[in-house]
């Protein structure tokens, strides 16, 4: 099967092109680093061809670790033999900006005999504001077909399958073959110059925008106005959908386990299936709110301003602007914000931003937020419900985590020995763009179906395990002296000292597997200590429990310092290449979160007393 690479610059539409031509869901995005691996798929018009989009760099002479990332793929592709076609895709709303990145490719494409076609990507754009791209001049300069297209609507793509299958072999000889970069940098300027629309208007409409979202004044209060939203949203949105799936869990159970004939099964799939997988199952809707805001904002091209303001304040804590997209990231997962860091180009930014990442209130940490605020905080609001008291107070643990990942940045790049070289900081900002919604739907959807698939395996297994330990030997009629009661007992004092009882104890020693266990774990135990009840939400058996607020905050502060992930810690020690300081990372925040719960345990015992 032949192998048709598609390269291009950040933000230049290269991945809602290859969206388009295989059907695939490869995330899109308006920032520099959103792609960090090669996405694969076959072309759905030439099944018979494999496209694999390589992550977006301005130039063959790398600078960050995703470009080393690109380029490195890109001069292994043009030695092999079965890719037949290298596609590069241009912004035709910047083309100085590609341009050089596009002549570097024709140029050792011609040098290895490998066909090039240019992708003029965005021309929608232009058409929308009248403004036109000689493509005919350009492609004659460059000894090349250039073809005109939008990703989004997908004009154009006819004409690029017709390159595919009649490509226009390069001249081995030709202009560029031999042409130095500093050459080609020169050439770059002289070309966009030449062929390219006046982008005075597409500026002048960006600048009015960054005259707002960028001022002192007006861009920090709409930065924590929209990062506030993003938390409130968390509730205001998924809640309905949250009570639909409590209350459809509850219909089918109420409807399966009568129907079951041998006590055991029905004991397992009461406490089980539908007390511990069920109650985790209920705050998958705020993961999918999650990713889909999240998404939006990148989409936007917001994301990037985020960055820019976000930049001064960083400086403080080691950090750079380029740290907070990998961070807000890893307000969905942890995992693909680590990925996202090689976009840093300074080395040691970049592994200041590893130990703040593992801090970034994650999605998998979003049950047991859900869980223990819902028991805690009143389902209440002020000034006419603008403001919900449960989603300030998840506005106020996210920022708690983000403010620790923060401060322990900081304190290591004042203390550690500076073995790593920095560099300054770049920011591209790419134009405003109107979301593409389709995509985002599709991408939060399947980041749900994602979490549920890959954390509901170990959440089976988990709870699976715990019903059997909790239920045997004695079929569930005393859980203190089942095996899981004497694991418990054992554990127990470990967690004491925030006002725990074993069986929380228990559920946070499952949940270093991964975190949202705690929540299936409780479930678990839960439904067999209350097996002649029908099915009870999990926050009233967090009520009946006797637990105080002391030690609901306590568990609080010790799941968002915590780093239970295992993904994490081998993705984390694979990016850093160190083992060493995976495994202190993973020791030294489990102590810090045990001491910072135990002070918020007894502080508030202090206050409320």
């Amino acid at each position: 099967m032949s192998k048709v690479i598609l390269v291009g610059s950040p933000n230049s539409g290269k991945s809602m092109l290859f969206n388009r031509l295989t059907g695939l869901n490869q995330k899109v995005a308006n920032f520099p680093g959103i792609t960090v691996d090669v996405g694969t798929g076959r072309i759905q018009a030439m099944p018979e061809r494999t496209l694999m989009d390589f992550p977006g760099t301005y130039s063959l002479q790398p600078i960050s670790a995703e470009e080393k990332l690109a380029v490195g793929y890109f001069e292994r592709a043009l030695q092999d033999p079965e890719v037949d076609h290298v596609l590069c895709v241009i912004d035709a709303t910047r083309l100085e900006k590609s341009l050089l990145f596009t002549l570097q490719v024709i140029r050792d494409c011609q040098r290895f005999g490998k066909p090039v076609t240019v992708l003029a990507n965005m021309i929608d754009v232009l058409d929308n504001h009248g403004l036109e791209l000689d493509v005919d001049g350009l492609a004659q300069t460059l000894q090349t077909p250039v073809v005109p297209l939008s990703g989004r609507s997908g004009k154009g793509v006819d004409e690029l399958l017709a390159s595919l299958r009649n490509p226009v072999m390069p001249d081995t000889n030709g202009a560029f073959a031999n042409a130095p970069d500093a050459l080609l940098r020169g050439e770059a300027h002289a070309l966009s110059r030449r062929f390219g629309p006046g982008g005075e208007l597409l500026v002048r409409g960006q600048a009015r925008l960054d005259s707002f979202f960028l001022h002192s004044v007006t861009g920090g209060i709409s930065f924590f106005l929209i990062m506030y939203l993003l938390f409130q949203s968390i509730f205001t949105w998924a809640a309905p959908v949250m009570d639909a799936v409590e209350s459809s869990l509850g219909w089918m159970a109420d409807a399966l386990v009568p129907l079951l004939g041998n006590q055991v099964a029905r004991d397992f799939t009461a406490d089980a299936l539908f007390g511990g997988v069920g109650a985790f199952l209920v705050f998958v809707p705020q993961i999918f709110v999650l990713t889909f805001i999240i998404g939006l904002l990148e989409d936007s091209g917001y994301m990037a301003r985020a960055a820019l303001i976000c930049h001064k304040p960083l400086r403080l804590f080691g950090l750079t602007g380029k740290s907070f997209i990998p961070m807000l990231s890893g307000v969905a997962c942890a995992i693909p914000a680590i990925y996202a860091a090689r976009a840093i180009d300074s080395p040691r930014k970049r592994l200041l931003t590893y130990m703040a990442i593992p801090l970034m209130p994650c999605s998998a940490r979003l049950p047991v937020y859900t869980l223990l605020i819902a028991a805690f905080i009143p389902a209440e609001t002020a000034l006419g419900g603008l403001i919900g008291w449960q989603g300030l107070a998840m506005f106020g643990i996210y920022f708690f985590g983000m403010f620790i990942g923060l401060l322990i940045a900081g304190l290591v790049s004042r203390t550690a020995e500076d073995r790593y070289t920095d560099l300054p900081f770049v920011l591209e900002l790419p134009p405003y763009r109107m979301p593409g919604f389709k995509p985002l739907l599709r991408n939060a959807w399947n980041r749900s179906r994602h979490f549920v698939t890959k954390a509901g395996k170990v959440i089976f297994a988990v709870t699976m395990l715990i019903w059997i330990l909790g239920y045997f030997p004695n079929y569930g009629a005393d859980l203190g002296e089942s095996w899981l009661g004497q694991v418990g007992h054992w554990v127990e004092p470990l967690f004491r000292p925030l006002g725990l009882d074993w069986r929380y104890g228990v559920a946070i020693f499952t949940s270093f597997a991964a975190r949202e266990v705690f929540v299936g774990t409780l479930g678990t135990i839960f439904g067999i200590e209350g097996a002649d009840e029908n099915m009870v939400p999990l926050v009233d058996h967090i009520h009946a429990s006797g637990l105080a607020l002391g030690s609901g905050l306590a568990l609080l502060v010790f799941f968002a310092i915590s780093l239970q992930c295992v993904s994490t810690l081998a993705i984390l020690a694979k990016e850093s290449q160190s083992r060493s300081l995976t495994l202190k990372m993973f020791i030294g925040y489990f102590l810090l979160a045990y001491v910072a719960a135990v002070a918020v345990y007894q502080l508030t015992n202090a206050l409320v007393a």
